[in-house]
């Protein structure tokens, strides 16, 4: 399903983080959404998954006008998404911690509710799809930077949603780690999953997008496939300095 914005603005006081930005992002494939620091990617992100109100515009998923619609309510339609500091539970196990993103309640649900076979098992698996099956019973915060962002991935997987943001994956990881991420987010999308990926590591964007969107200013100024990104003049004076 489609993932698009009309128009879509944010406002924080007198700074426009998002200046009528009318995006369409291309189900089944790897999105990339990327800019200068401060071009409004992440406040972008935010408005797509209801973690914050937009002034105006439109959100649609699917055809579906979901512009309104609560966090939990815009991910039960199929948006899953990451943070650039993971949000992990760091005193709970690799396995609680996936099993808490799928379950109601989250937390307090997850440390008193009863096991579900089915779920442990899911869980399990996408923890040995991520390549942490190991980590199953350590707590998240013995866990490296690189860990708890697949861990975070995981949990995410665990709600099946039908299209992932990624804020910032390769943040803070190292080059084996990195690596593993754009392998695995290929492997996921030729599974049928769409991606949107905020990123700054721009040897990871253009060997894994199909598709780059470059915002500036809080809004896009170009998109298409990377070989045409690479050399667009307004790409290069906004993202690159040139």
């Amino acid at each position: 399903m489609t993932l698009a914005t009309e128009n879509l603005r944010k406002a924080f006081g007198g700074v426009v983080a998002i200046d009528g930005a009318t995006v369409e992002f291309q189900p089944g494939k790897v999105n990339a959404l990327i800019g200068p620091n401060g071009s409004g990617k992440t406040t972008f992100f935010n408005c797509v998954t209801g973690m914050i109100r937009a002034d105006s515009g439109h959100v649609r998923f699917g055809g579906h006008d979901v512009t309104r619609k609560a966090p939990h309510a815009i991910a039960r339609a199929g948006v899953g998404r990451t943070f650039q500091l993971c949000r992990v539970f760091p005193r709970m196990t690799a396995l609680d911690n996936v099993l808490a993103a799928v379950r109601p309640g989250g937390f307090p649900k997850a440390l008193r509710g009863a096991r579900n076979p089915d779920e442990i098992e899911r869980a399990r698996t996408w923890l040995t799809r991520l390549g942490i099956e190991h980590l199953a019973d350590v707590e998240a915060r013995e866990m490296s930077w690189g860990q708890q962002k697949l861990l975070e991935l995981a949990g995410v997987l665990m709600a099946e949603p039908e299209t992932i943001l990624l804020d910032e994956p390769a943040g803070g990881v190292n080059p084996a780690l990195l690596d593993r991420i754009g392998a695995l987010v290929r492997e996921l999308n030729s599974e049928g999953r769409t991606f949107v990926i905020v990123e700054h590591n721009m040897d990871l964007v253009m060997s894994i997008s199909d598709h780059v969107v470059v915002f500036d200013r809080g809004r896009p100024i170009a998109a298409g496939p990377p070989s045409v990104i690479r050399t667009d003049e307004r790409v290069l004076g906004a993202y690159l300095g040139v």
